[in-house]
């Protein structure tokens, strides 16, 4: 290690929790990143946020289709839905069906998640993107 970091090294063992707690708040605004993610996270989202912040939130292209509730009157439609979507049996469609909330699919293409969303809402069911 270079002696530039072995200087911070040691100041940063001689802070108190609190003084701790203040530089993590400080360091979070300063590079716009979050300290509940891993330290490898953290420590790596800087350089990244340096290109251009919040152009990830904008670009996604996975997600999840999440099954919210559904009208009783038509829970044998959503369940054949669910059953087309997933390929699962009837009796784990039903138990997922039953769970809701619960990811009826995850990490697709924007354009699947919205068929599947539309096939489940047409049916009766309510869904979420996320």
């Amino acid at each position: 290690m270079s002696a530039k970091t072995d200087e911070i090294l040691e100041s940063l063992k001689s802070l108190s929790l609190l003084e701790a707690s203040e530089l993590v708040k400080q360091i979070e605004e300063a590079f716009g990143v979050s300290a509940a993610a891993s330290a490898g996270v953290v420590m790596a989202a800087p350089g990244a946020a340096g290109g251009g912040g919040g152009e990830a939130a904008e670009e996604k292209t996975e997600f999840d289709v999440i099954l919210e509730s559904f009208d009783a009157s038509a829970k044998i439609k959503v369940l054949k839905a669910v059953r087309n979507a997933t390929g699962l049996g009837l009796g784990d469609a039903k138990a997922l069906v039953e769970a809701a909330p619960k990811p009826v699919k995850e990490g697709i293409s924007k354009d699947d998640a919205e068929a599947l969303k539309k096939e489940i809402e047409e049916a009766g069911g309510k869904v979420t993107l996320k």
